[in-house]
């Protein structure tokens, strides 16, 4: 038997806010694909089947209804290729499970790529991950689970694209300390829009009209991070020839936004705590104090708390720093957003082609502008760039297909999207009636890599797993059970293997040039950390080609 879509366990649902905490969690499909593209993000909740009752769905009903909508407004599928004849979803043999049945003659139906006939069952968990489900190679579906209770529409903040549960719950975290004056910390995955986050707080606060200044911590050189943060008098470093103003003076009755602040050296590390505790800073070279006001907002995709067991950062100032704490969801816990994001995103590239008018079509008759098999893709791909990776794959779908009537993906990129859908632990279901009797699914602890010790990693296995991570520290120290900085001490004591600070300046702008800028496949192909790499890029003044 294949493996299940068991690849997110029930009790990671919960943590993320459902369960004995909140509302128990509702079975529901969200539109993924339509032939009018206007109808992506629409979504049928299955409450019914919490109640013991069947629900039939065909061309003609039930209901779906755009986001925040009354019930009003609903409407059904209407795609004329789908059949009259429905596909049936009751309440599975095991509590949270959905069992769907396809009638004889009627619409055909795959379920994560994979051919459905007669009765098929879903487990919770399975669900917790997205089912895709494919109607007629027309309409595609994301069957997955939302919070139960009240549906009340939020604020779109800033345009936050999305009616996940992490993002609503996102929104309703920014609308309640906006207004507020204390720090906050935002955490989240590279590329999940941390930025926007700090953007939409300052936004609704009472600094709006200030100045909003964003600086990455990590894109600045060490040795001049607390210059640029909180200025510097004339001589008091080599080639100071004038003073510095600094960050925090220029952000004065604004926001300043830290990124990467897990990146802050330990002196910066002091000076920001004593901004934060007095309101007061000194120049570098300076010794009288400054006042400034203004309200501070960081963000980290690091581990802090690892960091201060590490000793390589202060307890002090992280809990400084969480005068409120957010957390952004990654993508992949996200996926029913996945269909509004891709249209949102290509549509702003449409419009500078000036091809907008694409997604404007409501004839139910038209050839879906974005195929099936390639949403289905979409929604099954891991996203380990996050938002930024899916706007990326937008632009580079949609000027590839430019003059075609739909979105075509080359070979290659779509053997990539088909790989990492694949390899997505649990992604296949299984591709025959499921016997519930059958039907077993591994628990979470033999899916998670145990902790062990790095003496027990070999060289093979090490280089084995920060390929197949494509370098990403975070990612292969996980799967290799073992901690982030122990993975750092086998790569240094590595013979065969290096970091970006052993690469000289000729070969970093040699593979430049041979990649054209892209820094994903400069990673792969020098072996070495992307972050890191794009570190070196900008001290060479570099600048990698926009994802």
């Amino acid at each position: 038997m294949s493996p299940t879509l068991a690849d997110v366990s029930t009790a990671a649902v919960l943590e993320r806010g459902g369960g004995p905490k909140g509302p128990h969690p509702v079975p529901a499909l969200t539109v993924i694909s339509h032939p009018i593209p206007s109808r992506v993000g629409e979504r049928l909740r299955l409450d019914a089947l919490a109640e013991g009752r069947e629900v039939a769905l065909s061309r003609n009903g039930p209901d779906f209804h755009p986001p925040g909508a009354g019930a009003s407004r609903g409407q059904a599928l209407n795609d004329p290729f789908i059949s009259r004849k429905p596909l049936v979803f009751a309440p599975g043999s095991r509590a949270g499970s959905v069992r769907l049945t396809c009638q004889d003659g009627g619409t055909r139906v795959a379920i994560a790529g994979s051919a459905m006939e007669g009765t098929w069952e879903l487990s919770e968990s399975e669900l917790a991950a997205g089912v895709p489900l494919e109607l007629g190679q027309r309409v595609v579906l994301l069957l997955h689970v939302v919070e139960g209770g009240d549906e009340a529409p939020t604020v779109d903040t800033l345009g936050m694209v999305g009616e996940s549960t992490g993002v609503r719950r996102l929104r309703r975290h920014i609308e309640r300390v906006a207004d507020l004056d204390v720090p906050v910390l935002i955490r989240g995955e590279t590329g999940t829009g941390k930025e926007h986050v700090a953007q939409a707080i300052h936004q609704r606060s009472r600094r709006r009209s200030g100045r909003f200044l964003s600086v990455n911590l990590g894109a600045i050189p060490k040795e001049l991070a607390a210059a640029e943060l909180f200025g510097a008098q004339k001589g008091a470093y080599t080639g100071a020839t004038q003073g510095r103003e600094g960050f925090f003076r220029a952000a004065h009755g604004g926001t300043l936004f830290l990124d990467e602040v897990g990146e802050a050296p330990p002196e910066v590390q002091v000076m920001l705590l004593r901004v934060l505790e007095t309101g007061e800073l000194y120049p570098v070279g300076g010794s009288t104090p400054i006042a400034v006001d203004v309200r501070l907002l960081a963000a980290t995709d690091a581990d802090l708390d690892e960091r201060i067991r590490d000793g390589r950062f202060k307890a002090p100032l992280l809990h400084r720093l969480a005068g409120y704490d957010l957390h952004v969801p990654p993508l992949r816990e996200r996926r029913e957003d996945v269909g509004r994001l891709f249209f949102h995103f290509a549509r702003e590239e449409l419009e500078t082609l000036g091809e907008a008018h694409r997604l404007d079509n409501e004839d139910a008759y038209a050839e879906p502008w974005l195929p099936s098999p390639l949403a289905t893709r979409l929604v099954r791909f891991q996203w380990p760039g996050n938002i930024r990776q899916l706007r990326n794959l937008a632009r580079q779908l949609v000027i590839g297909s430019r003059g075609q009537s739909s979105l075509q993906a080359e070979p290659r990129l779509e053997h990539e999207l088909e790989l990492a859908a694949a390899a997505r632990p649990g992604a296949a279901v299984t591709t025959e009636p499921l016997l519930v009797a059958a039907h077993t699914e591994a628990p979470l602890e033999a899916r998670v890599s145990p902790r062990r010790k790095a003496s027990q990693v070999t060289e093979q296995e090490l280089l084995a797993a920060l390929r197949e991570h494509a370098w990403d520290l975070k990612a292969t120290a996980e799967a290799l059970g073992i901690p982030r900085p122990s993975l750092y001490d086998l790569i240094d004591k590595s013979p065969n293997l290096r970091t970006a600070g052993d690469l000289s300046s000729e070969e970093i702008a040699g593979a430049f040039e041979a990649h054209a800028g892209d820094l994903d496949a400069m990673a792969r192909g020098l072996e070495v950390s992307r972050r890191a790499l794009g570190r070196r890029l900008k001290e060479l003044g570099l600048t990698p080609r926009a994802e």
